[in-house]
């Protein structure tokens, strides 16, 4: 299958699986013409690199589970980004409950409301932040 089949077949740009090709995420069989050309089992490979992205793994550690004969999956490596997960889902759910609380407080001002400062404070020390946003920092 060309680059063009795979890029509508999958939604994915052809830059990006050349991109990938370079990086060794995927293989091609060589070019066929004026066109790369991959085997089948580069739609598994490129659904395993989504469901690895998505799960929030760099490009580097799907890269160590993809072997030509087959993905070998690290089990304690997707433990740890699992347990990364639900910490951020709870984190998420706290954030939200102080969201929520705030718009309805019956206090006078938010600033009388001892939730929403405590909200406050946690953003104003970056814990919010380095929470949050160190799950999207995984190809930095």
């Amino acid at each position: 299958m060309d680059i063009a089949q795979v890029a509508k077949r999958t939604g994915i740009a052809s830059s990006t699986l050349r991109y990938y090709e370079q990086r060794g995420l995927i293989r091609s069989l060589g070019p066929a013409g004026a066109r790369r050309q991959f085997p089948a089992k580069v739609l598994d490979d490129l659904a395993l690199i989504a469901l690895g992205q998505a799960g929030g793994l760099s490009l580097d550690e799907i890269q160590s589970m993809l072997t030509p004969t087959g993905p070998v999956i690290d089990r304690q490596l997707l433990a740890a980004k699992a347990d990364e997960i639900d910490a951020t889902i709870r984190q998420l759910r706290a954030i939200s409950r102080g969201l929520k609380h705030a718009a309805v407080c019956p206090a006078r001002s938010h600033a009388a409301c001892a939730t929403f400062r405590g909200l406050l404070k946690a953003a104003a020390s970056g814990a919010l932040d380095r929470r949050v946003q160190s799950r999207f920092r995984r190809d930095e």
